[in-house]
């Protein structure tokens, strides 16, 4: 039985597939503790949850995902965060949950003591059944297996009844069904023709930011529920040729000074850059970079009113990050997506801070050739180089939960192609959802701000003079579900910010 022409309704707008899942390609093993069977075949594929509510909750998930990965389980795929209230034993503090996607040499009983050990060895012990714990791990799949001993049951035998649990096991899929294990996987769901249909019946993306459960993203010392309001991140170029406001902040005072009046004006995050990235600019060493950067920093950091406010650094190079985060830097923002320093996934995974990939083709002197303006559909493509990378990210060990993502406005696009990104964020997370839930989900940055398409489209030759269309812009963005705002005039925008946010409530409780 070809099971996914059942799995696929139209009304959740999955694509079908050719892949199946039939009744021999899933196997079930019943075993007791004195006859234990291991499947020692090639690697399988697993899904494994993640819960804590004790401690640092953050911190006990980056160790056992570092535990898990010296275990032998290599992580492929992360879901995003969640902050969620407690279930069954309310009186507890609230958990965060997620969950990994990954493959493993290890049979499925093996896998459990190894899990066994993790939380033994973060301090787990025997308490209340559903009763604090600094980390919990759940086998929620293991390759097209349905296992039941006395020590182990896969599928879990509540996942179906915990939206804390499915939410993040979705996030883990795309509606594009991609393999015969993701097909199993879909049969497996009880109450349900498929995972999908389960994630509906349960409230779906209703309960995200209701009852209970939050999507968040971990920055600072806080998790950052994005989706509550839209964030203004204001723009602080330290370079003398910047295509706006090149040669305005070399001074430490006069970039303090502005970095104070986009605060009072409503920035919520200050965006350090000390590379131009303008079309044909020249690229700097990593020295001048920091010459240019560090001294900024460490005077911005000292300003009382920079408590409670993220900081950003914009920059390709690695190495720039990594000091930069050492002096304080909340975010990393790298205009290439990972193209241009071989070493940024892998420094910015050890950092352990959110990383903006923004879509570019080439670098700064060679992205509007006109090879690297070719597309067919600007979304689509657009969507699908960012997942390409994003997916090495993550296999660099940077958790989706970490991600934020950037289409380039201005950065190897023609007008059109600006125009049609402006309209087109929904189409965008669409696509990436095709291949990753969880990406589809992550924030969404936008910096159109002063860039060379509006004066082409408002006759305006002077970036100062595009304000005006920098507000329309924004606008458009905002309504089209961008989640940051990265601006030059921190004023003039923070009031489109308002408005925007307060049409968009208006139109979600109507």
């Amino acid at each position: 039985m070809n099971i996914f022409r059942r799995l696929l309704p139209n009304k959740f707008g999955f694509k079908t597939s050719n892949k199946s899942c039939n009744a021999r390609s899933i196997c079930s093993i019943h075993s007791s503790p004195d006859c234990v069977v291991e499947v020692h075949s090639p690697e399988q594929e697993v899904i494994i949850a993640l819960g804590s509510n004790v401690g640092n909750r953050l911190h006990n998930f980056d160790e056992a995902l570092h535990l898990m990965k010296q275990s032998g389980i290599q992580i492929t795929r992360h879901a995003c965060l969640y902050e969620t209230a407690p279930a069954y034993v309310t009186d507890q503090p609230q958990f965060l949950n997620s969950a990994v996607r990954g493959v493993t040499k290890l049979g499925p009983h093996e896998l459990l003591s190894v899990l066994k050990k993790i939380e033994k060895d973060m301090g787990r012990t025997t308490g209340i059944r559903y009763g604090p714990r600094p980390i919990d791990l759940d086998i929620l799949f293991y390759g097209k297996f349905k296992i039941h001993s006395e020590i182990l049951d896969v599928p879990h035998e509540r996942i179906w009844e915990r939206p804390f649990v499915v939410a993040p096991l979705i996030d883990l899929l795309g509606s594009d069904i991609d393999s015969d294990t993701v097909a199993c996987w879909h049969s497996f769901s009880k109450h349900s023709s498929n995972l999908f249909e389960l994630w509906e019946k349960l409230g779906g993306e209703s309960l995200v930011g209701r009852n209970g459960m939050k999507r968040v993203l971990p920055v600072g010392n806080h998790l950052w529920d994005w989706s509550s309001k839209t964030s203004l991140m204001g723009i602080l170029n330290l370079t003398p040729d910047s295509f706006s406001d090149g040669g305005k902040y070399i001074s430490v005072e006069a970039a303090v000074s502005q970095v104070r009046l986009m605060l009072s004006d409503g920035a919520d995050m200050i965006d350090f850059g000390a590379q131009s990235t303008r079309p044909n600019a020249t690229k700097i060493s990593v020295e001048e970079e920091l010459d240019r950067l560090i001294p900024v920093i460490e005077a911005v950091t000292k300003i009382p009113e920079i408590e409670g406010k993220l900081l950003s650094v914009d920059t390709f190079y690695s190495e720039v990050a990594s000091e930069a985060v050492k002096k304080g830097v909340h975010l990393v923002n790298d205009v290439s997506g990972g193209r241009l320093d071989s070493s940024m996934y892998n420094v910015v995974a050890a950092l352990r801070v959110p990383y903006v990939a923004m879509h570019m083709r080439g670098d700064p002197s060679s992205m509007q050739n006109p090879e690297n303006l070719q597309y067919n559909d600007v979304c689509k493509d657009v969507a699908f180089e960012l997942y390409e990378w994003l997916k090495e990210a993550e296999l660099a060990g940077i958790p989706a939960w970490r991600l934020i993502l950037d289409p380039g406005i201005g950065f190897s696009k023609k007008t059109e192609h600006n125009l049609d990104i402006l309209t087109g964020l929904t189409a965008i997370r669409t696509e990436i959802a095709r291949r990753s839930y969880a990406l589809s989900h992550a924030p969404l940055l936008i910096g159109p701000s002063r860039k060379r398409f509006l004066g082409d489209v408002c006759c305006r030759a002077a970036a100062s003079e595009r304000d005006p269309a920098t507000v329309a812009a924004v606008t458009a963005g905002m309504l089209n579900g961008a989640n940051i705002i990265r601006v030059h005039n921190v004023q003039y925008n923070a009031d489109a910010l308002r408005l925007c946010d307060a049409l968009l409530e208006r139109k979600q409780n109507t």
